[in-house]
């Protein structure tokens, strides 16, 4: 009991201030809207936005706390039952889970570990966390607790928080999940690369079906309904991770990025910090409606694709460096000189010049055949062509544009 008052007082090193944790710092991507209320994109660092208790499928929070945390409603932060049933099991070999709560695992996802930390240092640690749990109770109701340790949690996936995991693996709100898509993500958290549905599919749906065992066993639902549920193949069929080159209007979208960016230098947050478009969590609504920009994005990709794009591909077959036009005496010159710059902007280059590799090495690398995925009119095409060739190929793709006279 000292030792826990000293590290609650801080003698044993930092922990969270009540200020702190009533404003924890998490990195919330911005959300751009259309004028129709769709969303259109994010800006983000961690694919992270915030949902309130209200919004979260009772489905989730009931299989959240049958799995992780069945006495959550009676704690304030430690569950004293659960840790001595953790040590008798470990000293008698019988060790069925750990003994930590919902609000312990939101003090770790708060305020993360260290990567490489001493036994002595993690048993400060989980000594830390208690407090800080203790804390969370005292400073925030069940319900609020639920809700951030949704909005704090990993998926995978590049996905941060239940909004964005629903919306990556079920094209859902987090309000209309059913049983199973609910279980299927409170069982991912636990290990989410292990129990990825898409990486590791048999894991995936063994660690769902415990969930769902879990709400039987604690009487969320019953046998007739679990033995259902626990035959249903699980279906990624709407998996999608967001990224900035995903989704319509890409070509707004950035040209919006470039304007916020700009924006966010020269306006300030509550305590004088200037605003960060990719971790301030902003909500941008613009004018453009998502159906029409839908409908006009369809109607360029029909046109280039079935007339200009085959018209522009016919015309410069056979010519030794079309798409290219410059004097005879000179074109071998410039089309080596744009393939060169291309090569420069890209992402492969820097990253190899990250390496410290020589020009004459880069180049033979760029110019060494690899498999990859390229864009095309009907859809990306798996080949095995060289970066270099790559680059020739996106400068013979059209692209549409607009110019005002």
């Amino acid at each position: 009991m000292i030792f826990f008052f000293g590290v609650s007082k801080g003698w044993f090193g930092k922990i969270p201030t009540f200020e702190e944790l009533e404003n924890p710092k998490s990195n919330l991507a911005s959300e751009l809207y259309s004028a129709d209320g769709k969303l259109l994109g994010k800006y983000f660092i961690e694919n992270r936005s915030n949902t309130p208790y209200v919004n979260l499928s009772p489905h989730l929070i009931n299989a959240l706390v049958a799995t992780e945390d069945v006495r959550f409603k009676k704690h304030s932060g430690i569950d004293f039952r659960s840790l001595f049933r953790v040590v008798f099991g470990v000293v008698t070999g019988d060790n069925k889970g750990g003994g930590s709560t919902v609000t312990q695992q939101l003090a770790k996802n708060l305020f993360p570990r260290d990567l490489h930390m001493s036994i002595p240092e993690l048993v400060l640690r989980k000594f830390k966390e208690w407090v800080t749990a203790v804390k969370l109770e005292k400073q925030y109701a069940k319900d609020e607790i639920i809700a951030m340790y949704f909005n704090t949690v990993s998926f995978g996936s590049q996905t941060y928080g239940i909004k964005s995991a629903a919306r990556t693996f079920f094209n859902k709100s987090p309000k209309e999940l059913n049983i199973e898509e609910s279980a299927l993500l409170v069982g991912i958290v636990n290990a989410p690369t292990r129990y990825s549905p898409i990486l590791n599919p048999k894991a995936s749906l063994k660690r769902r079906n415990v969930v769902i065992r879990q709400l039987e066993h604690y009487d969320f639902i019953n046998k007739k309904i679990a033995d259902s549920l626990v035959n249903i193949p699980i279906d990624v069929s709407n998996y999608s991770v967001m990224s900035h080159k995903t989704g319509i209007a890409k070509y707004f979208r950035e040209y919006i990025r470039v304007k916020l960016k700009k924006w966010a230098k020269s306006h300030t947050k509550a305590d004088g910090t200037p605003y960060n478009l990719y971790k301030d969590g902003l909500k941008i609504y613009t004018t453009i409606d998502s159906r029409m920009q839908k409908y006009a994005e369809e109607a360029v990709k029909e046109h280039l694709s079935k007339d200009l794009q085959p018209a522009f591909d016919e015309h410069w077959k056979g010519y030794t460096y079309g798409p290219f036009v410059f004097p005879e005496d000179v074109i071998a010159e410039n089309v080596q000189d744009i393939l060169v710059k291309g090569m420069k902007r890209s992402e492969r280059y820097r990253k190899l010049r990250n390496k410290k590799l020589s020009e004459e090495e880069i180049e033979k690398i760029f110019k060494t055949k690899v498999k990859m995925k390229i864009f095309s009119w009907e859809g990306e095409k798996e080949v095995t062509m060289s970066p270099w060739d790559s680059i020739r190929y996106y400068k013979s793709i059209l692209q549409a544009g607009l110019v005002s006279m």
